[in-house]
């Protein structure tokens, strides 16, 4: 159960680098990178199933359910705004920026809350 845990750990941050990567790349000329929609969802899935392993393994960290609410609420806007911006042919920057944003702070409250 805890290499489970750790590989979706290690998917969940391979997809939220997708998304800050695919979109700080693209501010300066607003448009979204062909991953990224991949990205977000990688990151929404596997951070579902993260939390269902941690609930079901022994030895693996204790969960703190208002900051995987929070973070939930963040990645679904993320996606949300993702999936926008996926169907328009120019996205803003704007929007292109607030996704950046968001999954900025989506990490930060991953690192920063103890």
């Amino acid at each position: 159960m805890t290499f489970l845990y750790y590989l979706l750990l290690f998917l969940h941050l391979v997809g939220w680098a997708i998304v800050l990567g695919g979109t700080v790349t693209n501010l300066r000329t607003p448009r979204l990178a062909p991953g990224v929609l991949h990205g977000a969802l990688t990151a929404l899935v596997t951070g579902i199933l993260m939390t269902g392993v941690a609930e079901m393994g022994d030895g693996l960290p204790d969960l703190n359910y208002m900051k995987i609410g929070i973070k939930l609420v963040v990645a679904v806007v993320v996606t949300a705004l993702v999936v926008v911006a996926s169907r328009k042919k120019e996205p803003s920057r704007a929007l292109i920026g607030s996704i950046a944003a968001l999954t900025t702070l989506n990490i930060a409250i991953a690192v920063l809350w103890r």
